[in-house]
């Protein structure tokens, strides 16, 4: 900022570099010298950028973390989808606060990615903070805007479409798309985002995605996506929801803790 202040505003330069005026200040009077901690997430989104742009913004997240890592950076596939565009975000309206006093109130979502030996199958879920339950849920070859609405809708029919609820995610490209938000829109419901890099804010979803791959998939043999889409399913409707005790709710599974506290 401080080498082309002469060529463009600070409000401009800090608004497209996602740095405060106050901090540039700051930093101008005591001579602050990023390390390479603090500068590694600004290269790695240069990088990104620099993909998108060579391969005419054709390619996506996982074309692009198979590019960087040809060239020896490797970053996770939702980090780099998360670089890679330059969509509207939700506020955080969760804020951590992962506690709710009735079904409906909080809903958590997010994508994780399951090896098959067809290739990749990504998982999407909608879970209710207020027992754990994972009320939707939708598997693809393909990471897009679909699979995260499909998972949404189901949760939606499961639930009796109700308004007002806070529905949280990351600030991946499939949460911020049009059609996304458009179904949030449409159904009276409050869209609300993680901070940029912060996995804590979705903690709920991300142990779930730990329990499913250690407990339903890996210690058994390497799956079809057929056979990926059974045990997947098995384990949330089954398994997960119905039988899993869970430390949070006082040691029932979603659906008993459901039964007694909202009978």
């Amino acid at each position: 900022m401080r080498e082309y202040k002469g060529l463009f505003s600070l409000t401009k330069m800090a608004a497209v570099l996602d740095v405060s005026r106050s901090g540039y200040y700051a930093w101008t009077r005591v001579g602050y010298i990023p390390g390479p901690r603090a500068l590694a997430p600004q290269e790695r989104d240069r990088k990104v950028k620099e993909a998108f742009d060579k391969s005419k913004q054709r390619d996506g997240a996982r074309r692009i973390q198979v590019e960087l890592a040809m060239h020896g950076d490797r970053h996770d596939v939702k980090t780099i989808a998360d670089s890679n565009h330059k969509l509207s975000v939700a506020p955080n309206l969760l804020a951590q606060d992962f506690t709710a006093s009735g079904p409906n109130q909080k809903w958590a979502g997010d994508i994780t990615y399951l090896l098959t030996s067809e290739g990749w199958l990504y998982l999407a879920v909608i879970i209710d903070l207020y027992s754990r339950a994972v009320i939707g849920w939708s598997m693809n070859t393909r990471m897009t805007a679909d699979l995260v609405c499909d998972a949404l809708q189901m949760a939606l029919w499961r639930r009796g479409f109700p308004r007002d609820v806070i529905v949280h995610s990351d600030r991946g490209s499939q949460y911020c798309s049009h059609a996304y938000r458009d179904l949030i829109d449409e159904q009276g419901l409050r869209q609300s985002m993680s901070r940029k890099g912060n996995c804590w804010d979705n903690a709920c979803v991300e142990s779930f995605f730990h329990s499913l791959k250690v407990e339903a998939i890996q210690y058994e043999p390497l799956m079809d996506r057929e056979g990926m889409r059974q045990a997947v399913f098995e384990y949330i409707e089954i398994d997960y929801n119905r039988n899993r005790r869970h430390s949070a709710l006082g040691y029932l599974s979603p659906e008993n803790f459901e039964k007694q506290k909202v009978a």
